[in-house]
Formats: structure tokens, sequence, C-alpha cells
């Protein structure tokens, strides 16, 4: 359905769509596997809502020039600025964009926490994660590797934007209609999905994505079972009646609940396939995550680092279900299947 309904509108380029109501989604390229996250241009009464800009790179600056050019936009015709979320690929250029625009930004308060955490003035995320790693297997080449590609990030969300809270339960008017925002946790802490029930509409940020299924960390100092929350949020989120989700990557598409059933029994079976595994040796978790993801981390240090921290959200969530158990080995987790 989903794709039907875009065929009817005119596909500008290579990186721009229009959907109905006037919606455009910008492609805006990421130098990783995912390829580009999706901007959503909301027409106003007055100018433009931008929800989820994009990282801060050259491409992605220069999409964003030749989209605005093409659909005669001026950077002071964007009003507002929404985050979905706070990671980079969605946040990056929203400090670069207020400076031209000088609109707001608005973004939930964990979320911010976040990004305060990650690139304020002397952050200790890094060395927090990499001592995660160091404890859960993994070896230092590697580490180091991913000190240097979590470092790369800071220019790329640069300038930091001031910015403005949202919270869940709120609503908001976003393109003449009132949306309701919804807390959804598990892939980001503080990211929210907007709803509109007349059109039966969601944005949907990173928790529902077609094709791929959305990266679920453990991240230091936050929740300590994320796929928990995040399977608990795809339970909330299926009550909705939804003829058409924006997703933060791919591209726009109609069967909301069928996919969120298929990322829930990804899981299940992951979850069990993990199991078996340490029934039948025990792992540490950079073992484990080598097994589950294989040839896909050689040389892509921003690859094994969302790898490992998935791997552990899966172990964290098995071992607080009882069906895994950790020993410390020489200063290493080491996990095993509980026999009964």
């Amino acid at each position: 359905m989903a794709e039907q309904q875009k065929q009817e509108y005119t596909s500008i380029s290579d990186q721009t769509v229009l959907w109905p109501e006037g919606w455009i989604q910008v492609k805006v390229p990421v130098p990783f596997s995912l390829r580009w996250v999706n901007s959503y241009l909301v027409p106003e009464q007055e100018g433009y809502t931008l929800i989820d800009p994009g990282l801060g790179t050259e491409e992605a600056i220069a999409v964003w020039d030749a989209a605005l050019q093409k659909h005669h936009i001026q950077w002071t015709d964007i009003t507002r600025i929404l985050l979905t979320h706070q990671h980079p690929d969605h946040y990056g250029l929203a400090g670069y964009v207020q400076e031209r625009s000088r609109a707001p930004v608005f973004i939930s308060r964990a979320s911010h926490a976040y990004t305060v955490r990650l690139w304020g003035e002397n952050s200790e995320f890094a060395d927090q994660l990499l001592s995660l790693y160091a404890e859960h297997g993994m070896p230092g080449e590697q580490r180091e590797a991913i000190a240097h590609n979590l470092g790369s990030f800071k220019a790329m969300v640069s300038p930091q934007p001031k910015v403005t809270y949202m919270e869940a339960g709120s609503r908001i008017s976003l393109g003449g209609k009132s949306w309701l925002l919804i807390d959804a946790p598990g892939h980001a802490n503080g990211q929210l999905c907007f709803y509109e029930q007349e059109n039966g509409w969601m944005i949907c940020g990173d928790q529902v994505l077609p094709h791929i299924t959305p990266n679920v960390s453990i991240i230091p100092g936050e929740d300590g079972d994320p796929l928990a929350a995040f399977l608990h949020s795809l339970e909330e989120l299926k009550q909705y009646e939804v003829k058409l989700a924006f997703p933060g990557h791919r591209d726009p598409f109609s069967e909301f609940t069928i996919r969120i059933a298929e990322i829930q029994q990804h899981h299940e079976r992951r979850l069990n396939r993990m199991t078996a595994w340490l029934k039948e040796e025990p792992r540490t978790a950079y073992a484990m995550c080598e097994t589950l993801f294989g040839s896909r981390l050689s040389g892509n240090a921003h690859n094994l680092r969302f790898a490992m921290s998935e791997t552990l959200a899966h172990l964290y969530y098995l071992e607080l279900r009882g069906r895994i158990a950790s020993n410390v080995h020489n200063g290493v987790y080491v996990y095993a299947a509980v026999t009964s």
C-alpha cells in the first residue's frame, strides 16, 4: 500500500520524495552501511517543520542545499526542528540548521541528556564504554579502533543546538493536525514516536524499521535491560491503527503491525539461538558477538560497537530471566546456559 501510495507522487531526485499533504522525504546520506537517514519537511501554515535533519557532514549539507533549492525553500523557511531521538545520524545537523534558520530545536529531556554525556565537555562516556567491553572480552586493538570511531563523531554533531524539551504523553500540532508523543525506549532512551489518529500516520524514528531491525544496545549508566524496554514498547505500539509509518531509515511503509511482529520474532529467535550456543559451551560476550555477526565486523569499528552492545543487551536480558548465568574468570565475564 505504501509503495503504491508513493508512486502516485513525484520522485524529485535520488534524495527527495514527495508524500501526501506536501510532506517531503529527504534522504540524507550517512557514511556507514545504513546509507541514508530520513528527514522529513512538513509544510505548516507558515514555513516548514523539519524532523531529524541528519548527520553533520559536507555531503549531507550538499544534499540539503540541493533539496531546498529544488523545492524553492530557504533555510529561514524552516520554523521548527523536531528530533525523534539523539543518535548522531538524526541529531547531528540540528545545530547547523538552527544557526541558519533561527528555528527552535525540540527533543526529549532523556535524549538531550545522552548528547551531553557523549559530546559535552569532560565526557567520560568513551572510557566507560571501553571498560565495559574489556570486562566482556574485547581485545585491546578493537577497543582502540572503537575509541577512534567514537571521537570522530564530535565534529559531526557540532555545533550543538540550544534545545527545548518535549514530553511523551503530550501533543503537538504538526502539519495542521494534532499528534500524540509516544515514549519509545529500547533503541534510544528518550526516543519519541509521533502519532496522528485521523490519517493513521506514525513517525516512528528508529523504533520500527522496514527490512532491517533496529539496534538495541547496552549503554553504560542507562537502563540495564534495554531489550525488555524495546519489546515492551513494541507491544504498546501495536495498539495504534497505523496506515502509513514514516521511519528513520528505508522508505515509509504501511504494514506497521506486521513489521512489529516480525521484529519481535527476530529477537525471540536470536535469544533462543544464543541460549542453545551457551548450552554447547560457555562464551564471553565478545566471542558471542563474533558468532552472531561474523564477517560483518571485519575491520569496521562502527559496526563492531553496535554489534557488541547489542550482544550484551541480549545476554543481559537472558541472565535477568534466569536462562543463562555469568561468572568472572581472570577479570572477564563468561556466560553459560543454566541447566535444570
